[in-house]
Parts: C-alpha cells; structure tokens; sequence
C-alpha cells in the first residue's frame, strides 16, 4: 500500500497545476514541421508542429494526450520553447532524461521548471511520457532545419 501512497504523492498539487495549463495546446496552420511520438508503455502521444527562423522557434504548437506527468512536462516545454534553438532544446531533453535516470541536474533554463518531475526518477515506467514533448520537438526542429528555415 505504501507504493500507491508514494505514487500519489508523486502527483503533487503543482504537477497537477500545470497539467491542466499547458501552453500553446493547438495545432498550427502552416508548420515547417510535424512530429508526433508514442510512449509504448503507455500508449501516451505528442503531436508537435514548429516553425523557425533565424535559427529559432518562433511558433508552436503541440497536441497532448498523455498522464499528469506528460502533461506537465509538455506545459514546461510549451511556456518555454519559442525563442529556443535546437541545441537549447536537445540540451534540455539530454538533461531531463539524465535527471529521470541517474538524478541528474535540473535542465537549464528556461527549462528548468522541469525539476517539478524529477520525483517521477523512481517510476520508470513513467519515463518516455515525460520525455515525449521534447523528444517530438528536437525531432521536429531537427526536420525544420533540415529543410532551410532554421539554418
């Protein structure tokens, strides 16, 4: 019993907050790039869309269906990425599976309200939902720059 108390706590009040506020939850018209990503363990999906210029996101957009923690993961990533570059964003999702995996350090800024999950390390199975937002978008800004509009 003591497992779902530890796994209750792991829902604290600011993970649920942020769950339930994500932002930039909408699709965009005309994205230089779409990528949508499946956690297997759990059937959780991301679908992000980007567009960049300058070497920077300047618009996004991102679709969620995935547990609390996902959920709060993708509401730090959406508050966060635009004005980021893909080494900021592939930085921050190194970092956050490093803090999931081995506690490592907090994801730097402006990434670093992901420390809120990083009680989730304990439940692996957890993992490749919380990953799922930054995953989808490293990918995503890798295909938009790929195609010229980041480069």
């Amino acid at each position: 019993m003591s497992g779902d108390n530890d796994l209750i706590k792991l829902y604290s009040g600011r993970i649920l907050e942020l769950a339930a506020e994500i932002p930039n939850l909408r699709r965009l018209d005309a994205p230089d790039a779409t990528v949508k990503r499946r956690a297997p363990l759990c059937g959780s999906t991301v679908t992000v869309d980007v567009t960049c210029r300058d070497g920077k996101v300047s618009d996004f957009g991102q679709e969620v269906k995935a547990c609390a923690l996902g959920q709060a993961a993708a509401s730090v990533v959406g508050a966060n990425i635009v004005g980021c570059d893909l080494d900021q964003v592939t930085t921050a999702r190194d970092a956050l599976r490093d803090m999931l995996k081995s506690d490592g350090p907090t994801p730097p800024a402006p990434f670093d309200g992901l420390e809120v999950l990083r009680p989730a390390r304990d439940y692996k199975n957890r993992h490749a939902s919380i990953l799922l937002s930054l995953d989808a978008s490293v990918e995503a800004l890798e295909s938009a720059c790929a195609s010229s509009p980041c480069a």
